[in-house]
């Protein structure tokens, strides 16, 4: 007998958009961020249990006190994306990788397009930090989201200024 769940959802306000966050007992299924927002009729005050530590660890990341996520994860994909996205948890806090060293990194050089799709197809935005993905040449590039949030969220995890790397 399998157990069937009802995924829950729940808002939040980040300081780069509406996030939607749904999942249940078995871990977060999705993370993403609203670019339009008017099908969102309102957001409930009271955070479903299952969800909770998910936002807790979200406004952690963005007042900078989160460097890395404990959450279960129950993110749905082929097989193939799910070794792209596992590999993204490889890449820390405030550090970048191409694609093509993502490609080397699961085993296949020749994936590189495979793996920029399966990146672009990531369901948990920030904690698989497929942001921190970049072209070969150190430019951004892909990013669901938007590319002035990827950019955001890279320059969020290194504020020392410099000189702009974008």
């Amino acid at each position: 007998m399998f157990l069937v769940s009802n995924p829950q959802t729940t808002y939040y306000k980040s300081p780069i958009g509406l996030t939607i966050i749904v999942g249940d007992e078995n871990g977060i299924q999705s993370i993403s961020v609203l670019d339009d927002t008017s099908t969102v009729h309102s957001i409930q005050e009271e955070v479903p249990i299952c969800l909770q530590e998910c936002i807790t660890q979200l406004k952690e990341y963005f007042s900078g006190t989160r460097t890395t996520f404990d959450l279960k994860l129950n993110p749905q994909g082929t097989p193939f994306q799910q070794k792209v996205w596992k590999e993204l948890l490889n890449i820390p806090f405030n550090k970048v990788r191409t694609y093509l060293e993502q490609t080397k990194a699961i085993g296949d050089v020749k994936a590189i397009r495979a793996v920029a799709s399966a990146n672009g197809k990531n369901p948990i935005w920030i904690v698989i930090p497929c942001h921190r993905v970049i072209g070969s040449d150190g430019s951004l590039t892909g990013y669901a989201g938007g590319l002035w949030r990827k950019k955001w969220l890279l320059e969020h995890e290194n504020p020392v200024k410099q000189q702009s790397l974008f």
